[in-house]
């Protein structure tokens, strides 16, 4: 019998760029770790277009994502919460099951003003941030679970 995979909820405010950034990546890679989701407490209704484009360049597709509000997970077991904005870190509910809550605010994309290529450099820009940053984040895990399955192992 395979365990359920832990939830890793990312949360922003309009679930509209930085947190379908950060669950594309987080999800490509360490979707055989967790079932990962994004949600917004105030959901803008669309995944921004810029969004999709600046991480089809890096194969991931992004196009099938949907805005959601934060609400639709509050009978879920979410064990970690990681909220990529500071309206969202502010109106975070705690979930059941919750163990862990993180706060890695980004500068939200959708504010980028100039050319379409200006706008397109900040949305690389902020990705590219992203992807470090969760990247890192599912090596750590990834890390922890070995270290958990030696540690049992010896026992």
């Amino acid at each position: 019998m395979n365990p359920a995979k832990p939830i890793i909820l990312i949360l922003c405010t309009g679930n509209s760029c930085r947190s379908h950034l950060a669950e594309g990546v987080l999800r490509a890679v360490a979707g055989d770790l967790f079932e990962v989701a994004s949600a917004g407490s105030k959901p803008a209704g669309f995944v921004h277009p810029l969004a999709v484009e600046v991480m089809k360049e890096i194969e991931i597709d992004l196009s099938g994502h949907h805005s959601k509000h934060m609400n639709e997970f509050v009978e879920r077991k979410v064990e970690t919460v990681i909220t990529v904005c500071g309206n969202a870190d502010q109106a975070c509910p705690m979930y059941p099951g919750q163990l862990n809550r993180h706060h890695w605010p980004f500068f939200d994309p959708a504010h980028a003003t100039g050319t379409d290529e200006e706008k397109l450099a900040v949305f690389r820009r902020v990705r590219d941030e992203i992807r470090q940053c969760f990247s890192a984040y599912a090596d750590g895990r990834r890390d922890e679970r070995k270290r958990a399955m030696a540690a049992g192992a010896s026992a």
